[in-house]
């Protein structure tokens, strides 16, 4: 589904990437894990394709597409979704329009008819119903005002509306409190873990893990893959820190 090979970019001259080789096919939730400064965020940035990232060597293909020939829109409309860090805030503009537009021009661009304004409420309902996020919260501005779990639970809301084919969700976890951290990992079980659909899910810390159970785990440093296992290499992480499992490897 996903395959990255050789991959090298930079952002400001700086090499961040360098060399990262990494496949995961359908049906697949792969781990990233690695210290801060190795490249997990720009290499989600690359695949979103985020300007001011240059890619300076390598390939990555999506469902047999050349994805860094694409767009970012025409990425999404492919059906990879980016969950960021830190969502951002757009002011003037309601959770209920910014989802109903972004679903329906992903429609257009796939040739399928537009959602109705009833269809696309019924949809909303059900996804904010499996993050637990109240109605009311699609209303207001996006993001406006919330918190960090309520911007983590509405992001997942538009990942469930969207259903992309493959989501790249970065450090997703950050600024969970414990019960926010379940109801957001359950969220992303019930709506990525199918046959057909993948994940790469950027992670610092195994307590996503625990509820988000990856398939394999890929531990990136200095721009490449250092090392790839089961979930036992998370918790090997967890327990002895990158230090003593990086010299191994």
């Amino acid at each position: 589904m996903l395959n990255i090979e050789n991959l090298s970019a930079e952002i400001d001259g700086k090499r961040i990437l360098d060399g990262l080789t990494l496949t995961v096919p359908a049906g697949e939730i792969h781990a990233i894990m690695g210290p801060n400064g190795a490249g997990k965020s720009t290499l989600a940035y690359v695949l979103g394709g985020r300007p001011g990232y240059e890619v300076t060597g390598g390939s990555v293909s999506f469902c047999g597409q050349d994805l860094l020939d694409l767009e970012p829109h025409e990425r999404a409309a492919a059906g990879l979704f980016l969950g960021f860090q830190y969502p951002v805030e757009i002011p003037g503009v309601s959770n209920v329009q910014f989802l109903r537009e972004a679903a329906n021009a992903q429609r257009k661009a796939r040739g399928e008819e537009p959602l109705t304004g009833g269809e696309f409420l019924k949809l909303a309902k059900e996804k904010a119903g499996l993050l637990k996020l109240d109605m009311n919260m699609l209303k207001r501005n996006v993001n406006v005002g919330f918190s960090g779990g309520e911007k983590k639970r509405a992001e997942m809301v538009q990942m469930g509306i969207l259903d992309p084919k493959f989501a790249v969700l970065d450090e997703t976890d950050s600024g969970l409190d414990i019960d926010a951290l379940r109801v957001v990992g359950e969220g992303i079980n019930a709506i990525m873990r199918k046959p057909d659909k993948g994940v790469l899910l950027i992670t610092h810390y195994q307590r996503l893990l625990d509820v988000v159970k990856p398939d394999k785990v890929s531990i990136l440093a200095n721009g490449r893959i250092a090392a790839t296992g089961g979930p036992e290499l998370a918790l090997r992480l967890e327990n002895e820190g990158y230090d003593a499992v990086m010299e191994t490897a």
